[in-house]
């Protein structure tokens, strides 16, 4: 079981052949691929088009999903920033943080494009998915 980020299936719905979307497209329907809420409206927000907003709208319709935030993962979130922060480490998108941090308190990989994450594996053990 994976989660996978936004940058990934924004690459994934634009057709932009890389590593990451080519996992994806390995992963899907061989192993429980989630979303989350956050993610789903990153990538749905970004359609100009209704017939391809319908289109990823069905997939994530069979795709698991899970809700990112809360009360502990709002405070795991700031605990996180504050640890870089005190590290001299200022992270960009608070969304990432909460979606790297609900992958590292529920021990799920996360499949990215994103080199936001990058620094979250570094400094705090986030788990992503690599090919083998």
């Amino acid at each position: 079981m994976i989660l996978a980020d936004s940058s990934v299936w924004i690459d994934y719905f634009n057709g932009r052949i890389s590593e990451e979307t080519d996992m994806l497209d390995g992963l899907l329907g061989q192993q429980l691929v989630l979303t989350g809420d956050l993610i789903r409206a990153e990538v749905l927000q970004g359609f100009r088009h209704e017939k391809d907003y319908r289109t990823a709208l069905r997939l994530f319709e069979s795709i698991e999903m899970r809700n990112l935030g809360g009360r502990d993962i709002a405070v795991r979130t700031a605990q996180n920033y504050r640890a870089l922060r005190a590290r001299g480490i200022t992270p960009r998108k608070t969304i990432d943080m909460i979606i790297g941090t609900y992958c590292i308190v529920h021990g799920l990989p996360l499949l990215h494009a994103d080199r936001d994450f990058d620094l979250l594996e570094i400094e705090l053990g986030l788990a992503v998915v690599r090919r083998t």
